[in-house]
């Protein structure tokens, strides 16, 4: 496994479900063409530091997975790619006192994602044109399992 694979890897299985996160506020705005969704979440002020990036790379995972070509995009998707951490720190900014996460059209998928982490713990997602995806991210990041119909 190489060296980026393995840190990825890291980075996931040290956040998800360790990290406890709780959900304020979920909001779905349901326009003629497009779902926007908002979520506001809260971890404890002293879990930014250790764990920030942890979240925001496992939410570029969720959304790059979930993530499917639109219009033109589709030429430039692979079904089978990888989000990396050099993907997530193409996306990553700091500013205003805040790290900043932002990814439009990343390899054909199309991702609009949001993702702003507060050093006192506040975190707001926000997507557009992924329907309700983001809520089961979170749903998954708390380590709960999302259930899935299942066909008799």
């Amino acid at each position: 496994m190489d060296e980026n694979r393995t840190y990825a890897y890291e980075l996931i299985s040290e956040t998800v479900g360790v990290v406890p996160i709780d959900i304020l506020d979920t909001r779905v705005s349901e326009g003629i063409d497009d779902v926007i969704v908002e979520m506001d979440l809260k971890i404890d002020e002293d879990d930014v530091e250790p764990w920030a990036f942890g979240i925001i790379f496992a939410l570029g995972v969720l959304s790059f997975d979930d993530a499917r070509p639109r219009g033109a995009s589709v030429d430039d998707f692979v079904d089978d790619d990888e989000w990396s951490t050099t993907d997530m720190f193409r996306h990553l900014g700091f500013c205003w006192g805040q790290l900043h996460f932002y990814a439009d059209y990343v390899r054909g998928r199309m991702m609009k994602t949001d993702v702003t982490i507060r050093k006192d713990g506040a975190i707001s997602i926000r997507t557009v044109n992924r329907g309700t995806a983001a809520t089961r991210w979170v749903t998954k990041l708390q380590g709960k399992k999302t259930l899935t119909a299942v066909s008799s």
